[in-house]
């Protein structure tokens, strides 16, 4: 055994060690850097801080943050992952001005933020976070109340542009967008979102994915007032969002009006729609309204087996319809027919949900109260609907009499 000499992690290559090093976290990679003078340095290695995640540093503060910024954080940083003090009993500033103008010009390919339990409420402008940022996450944070407005450098130029003609309106539309380069905005449990900072985002040209989850105080007119459409002087409101997600699923006995009900103006331009929890019942119906409507995404919900038939049958008006998909969905067997319920709806309508039926019968037989067979017949008849449409049912189950259900990953 003499003869071999030690092995240690002396012998690793540069880029292994490297590679060892990148499963851990962010605070045992820096007592990691104490070792020696080789690690120090291979610590500051930028492939391991792409993605730096500070949500489980407990005792986390702004000296620290400070530390790491001017002695790992650089050019390679391209998600962060920060939680404030919004809950801690020690409290105090957590972002500072100063902080972020540093981190914007250390972290210039910066694209993603999360912020977790972040007090925002002393920063006045969302334009004080890096303006490389693509995706901005937050989630159980305060807001001021002009946190999205979008700051007067770009104002001239919407000012000039909107006293000019209708072409040079079109050539503003098409042209490259400036200001806030935000594309998705993700609001999870941000109870001081409310209505006008809804309204704020109608100034962000870049815009096109904004999710909105257990955002309580928006209201289905504020919704209405930032839905694109046609106006005055052209397209108005959110007209570039492509995707759109509302869910309330936390508060179980919450009883106000869904803001999906401002989905019945329509919305130019919105290809996808994702409903949770409250939003469904009342949004479901109305998104036949939306014309350029591609995929609809329904989840956390209950469903009567009639009511999916009844609001799916309006979705084939839809020329562009592609898929619908149902996501932790609890299906409620039908009371009635479908034909009853098609009575008022015209001979057109009630041609399709007869073939529909007619196919249900034909296949069902005894086979109604039986889980699989439900969700099989459901899957069955919307296809005679939506013959173009990809149809995905993931993990649904079917309540009975008894209210009891079954679960099915399908």
């Amino acid at each position: 055994m003499d003869e071999f000499p030690a092995c240690n992690l002396d012998y690793l290559p540069e880029n292994i060690l490297i590679d060892v090093l990148s499963y851990l976290s962010v605070r045992e990679l820096v007592r990691a850097g104490r070792v020696c003078k080789r690690w120090r340095r291979l610590v500051k290695d930028q492939k391991l801080w792409r993605l730096v995640d500070l949500t489980a540093w407990k005792g986390m503060t702004s000296r620290i943050l400070w530390v790491l910024l001017r002695q790992y954080l650089g050019c390679g940083l391209r998600y962060l992952r920060l939680r404030g003090l919004l809950l801690s009993v020690r409290g105090g500033t957590f972002l500072s001005e100063a902080w972020l103008k540093a981190l914007s010009t250390k972290c210039p390919r910066l694209s993603k933020l999360y912020l977790l339990h972040a007090d925002l409420r002393s920063l006045p402008s969302c334009q004080l976070l890096p303006p490389s940022l693509k995706v901005l996450e937050l989630q159980g944070c305060e807001l001021p109340h002009g946190f999205f407005n979008q700051g007067i450098a770009a104002s001239p130029q919407e000012n000039t542009q909107a006293t000019s003609s209708i072409n040079q309106k079109q050539r503003k539309r098409h042209s490259a967008p400036s200001g806030i380069s935000i594309e998705c905005l993700i609001l999870n449990s941000v109870p001081s979102f409310k209505d006008q900072h809804l309204q704020s985002l109608t100034s962000w040209e870049r815009l096109s994915r904004l999710e909105l989850c257990d955002t309580f105080h928006v209201t289905a007119n504020g919704l209405r007032g930032c839905a694109a459409k046609e106006g005055v002087c052209g397209l108005e409101g959110l007209f570039r969002l492509k995707f759109l997600e509302m869910s309330i699923t936390t508060r179980q006995g919450y009883q106000r009006p869904m803001a999906s009900l401002g989905l019945e103006t329509g919305w130019l331009g919105l290809e996808e729609l994702s409903l949770g929890g409250k939003e469904v019942a009342p949004g479901f119906p109305y998104a036949s309204r939306l014309k350029d409507l591609k995929r609809l995404y329904l989840k956390a919900c209950t469903l009567d087996e009639l009511q999916v038939l009844h609001n799916c049958k309006m979705l084939r008006g839809l020329p562009g319809f592609l898929r619908l998909e149902f996501l932790d969905v609890v299906f409620q067997p039908r009371r009635c027919s479908p034909e009853g319920a098609a009575g008022g709806e015209g001979e057109q309508d009630q041609e399709g949900e007869e073939e529909a039926a007619d196919a249900d019968h034909g296949d069902n037989g005894n086979n109604d109260n039986k889980p699989d067979k439900l969700i099989q017949n459901l899957r069955r008849l919307l296809a005679v609907m939506l013959p173009c449409c990809t149809l995905a049912f993931n993990n649904c189950s079917v309540q009975h009499n008894s209210n009891l259900g079954s679960n099915l990953f399908i």
